[in-house]
């Protein structure tokens, strides 16, 4: 049997998943994404990425503001799916429409669930400091990812992952397990999983008030924060009453006397900031205003001393 399937994304991330749906010859009906956003200093409004794979392979897009309203529901039951498969929509599915298909609703997530359910599970892996993360395909419940879980997968990560290396690797194998389970579903085969609800935790989205760095954390600690928000939203601090955006740093064992977010020494190869234990070389940064820079093209025009104070 070949499935009417509907897909919802909105992404990079769920790019390739639907990718695979299209060379593996199933049936996509339609995709729901988000809406066109606003993005960049003119505010253009830009299609999401999952719309414009979609609209290249010739498959209808339906956009709308909010999945529960009644008219969106009935756009989704006109193309009368068989399964509904999720990646990073950013929205919850009614429960009329988790019910409607005859295979369920699936969802895949970049977490080993029940850890980090929620918008953000890449960034907070990383800025905890986790040693492994891995893609989770569930059945899709009315509460925030705590469906059942259908198969699980974990990946290491590795000292110099980021969020957008991670999250790469992540979508490849979300895409990847995807064409696996998909076989097996249909025919019924395969034996759900439930969580265990009290290992629940939460990935909220990032907010502007997660970006900034706090000295006083170690150095490893600073480390896991700056690649938890790297290349997005990315880590910030202050300096002389100025945003300072921090794009890549490395975390030195060598401890300092001095107060965390002190400025210790200025090289053209890094700029060294004592914190809480250890040391943060910047290698990266970029000013308010200005383009993102290399430590040692920073050097080359900002007045910056050794003694100052970063996050004051």
């Amino acid at each position: 049997m070949n499935p009417r399937i509907v897909f919802m994304g909105t992404p990079d991330f769920a790019v390739p998943i639907l990718r695979v749906l299209v060379d593996e010859k199933y049936h996509v009906v339609g995709v729901v994404t988000q809406p066109d956003r606003p993005t960049g200093r003119k505010r253009v409004p830009t299609p999401p990425p999952v719309k414009e794979a979609a609209m290249q392979w010739g498959i209808p897009v339906f956009q709308p503001e909010r999945l529960r309203d009644e008219q969106a529901i009935q756009q989704v039951f006109e193309w009368e799916p068989d399964l509904v498969v999720t990646a990073a929509y950013g929205q919850l599915l009614p429960e009329s429409v988790l019910q409607k298909p005859k295979f369920g609703c699936i969802n895949v997530h970049a977490s080993l669930l029940p850890k980090y359910r929620g918008g953000a599970p890449i960034h907070w892996a990383l800025i905890n400091g986790e040693k492994e993360t891995g893609i989770t395909i569930m059945y899709m419940a009315k509460e925030l990812d705590a469906g059942d879980m259908l198969v699980q997968q974990k990946i290491p990560i590795r000292e110099d992952d980021h969020v957008g290396s991670l999250h790469d690797r992540l979508s490849a194998l979300g895409a990847e397990m995807i064409k696996d389970l998909l076989p097996v579903l249909v025919k019924g085969k395969i034996k759900p999983t439930p969580q265990d609800h009290r290992q629940a935790t939460y990935a909220y989205n990032i907010r502007p008030e997660d970006e900034w760095i706090d000295w006083s954390q170690s150095a490893k600690q600073i480390y896991d924060h700056v690649r938890g928000l790297h290349p997005w939203p990315v880590a910030s601090t202050t300096w002389k009453q100025q945003r300072l955006k921090i794009w890549w740093v490395e975390a030195l064992s060598t401890d300092s006397a001095q107060p965390p977010g002190t400025i210790l020494t200025m090289e053209p190869d890094g700029i060294s900031v004592a914190t809480g234990k250890g040391i943060i070389q910047i290698k990266e940064l970029q000013l308010a205003g200005k383009k993102r820079m290399s430590t040692q093209d920073f050097l080359g025009g900002a007045r910056m001393r050794v003694g100052e104070q970063l996050g004051v």
